[in-house]
């Protein structure tokens, strides 16, 4: 297929306390990666609740902009938030290096938005949920200014420990059949006992969050996976 192999930590699993440090634990176990969850929260409006794109709320550009004075390696930005377009600049210049938005809310200014995110030095990516129909994303990926990485949500988004949901592998063996060079990346619920459904489906970006963090040996886990994406793709 001619696509790598990627491993990437998912930090909202981590102790945010020492956020550094983590990130350079999970470096040293053989991540490729660090996946960043950008949630933003809920809107509070009089005696109504409004929720924006998902109820909790998490990190923004500062906090990226810490980390990033700690480490170089690639922060994979999960960007599950509204208005996408808002966050282009701050991110850029908190040395996020990829970002990657949702197809259910920028289905009319997605150009722009790539476009944008390009021009701040970051990799683009469009993530679905998992009851968005996957042809939904084959403009983004076709388009003249595409996206580079497909984010197949395998769990509803905004919340960790969640349980793995087999049905969106369908969706992932759709684009790997349509596009067999493109980075395609499942987040939800993946680790020892469901890396080989994604990884024979095609997926190659693995994000895994407390099957990593919480496993007594993060490297093996991490090991583990790499080599189930490696041999489905012999």
């Amino acid at each position: 297929m001619g696509v790598e192999a990627k491993i990437a930590p998912s930090m909202l699993s981590s102790d945010f306390a020492n956020l550094a440090s983590e990130a350079q634990r999970m470096l040293h176990s053989g991540a490729d990666w660090l996946h960043m969850d950008i949630m933003d929260g809920l809107l509070l409006a009089g005696r109504f609740k409004k929720w924006h794109f998902v109820p909790n709320l998490t990190i923004g550009a500062p906090v990226i902009e810490s980390l990033r004075k700690h480490t170089p390696a690639y922060l994979d930005c999960h960007l599950m938030v509204t208005n996408p377009l808002a966050y282009v600049e701050p991110f850029g210049k908190a040395g996020a290096s990829g970002f990657t938005f949702h197809v259910e809310v920028s289905k009319d200014n997605w150009q722009e938005l790539v476009e944008n995110i390009k021009a701040k030095g970051m990799r683009p990516g469009v993530a679905l949920k998992p009851g968005t129909p996957i042809e939904e994303v084959y403009p983004l990926v076709e388009g003249n200014n595409p996206v580079e990485m497909v984010l197949v949500m395998t769990v509803e988004p905004g919340f960790g420990g969640q349980k793995f949901m087999p049905e969106t592998m369908d969706k992932v063996r759709a684009l790997r059949k349509k596009y067999p060079s493109l980075d395609i990346e499942v987040d939800g619920g993946l680790g020892p006992s469901t890396i080989d459904a994604a990884a024979s489906a095609g997926a190659n970006c693995i994000v895994a969050g407390s099957s990593v963090f919480g496993a007594p040996e993060p490297a093996h886990v991490i090991k583990l996976m790499r080599k189930s994406v490696e041999d489905a793709q012999q």
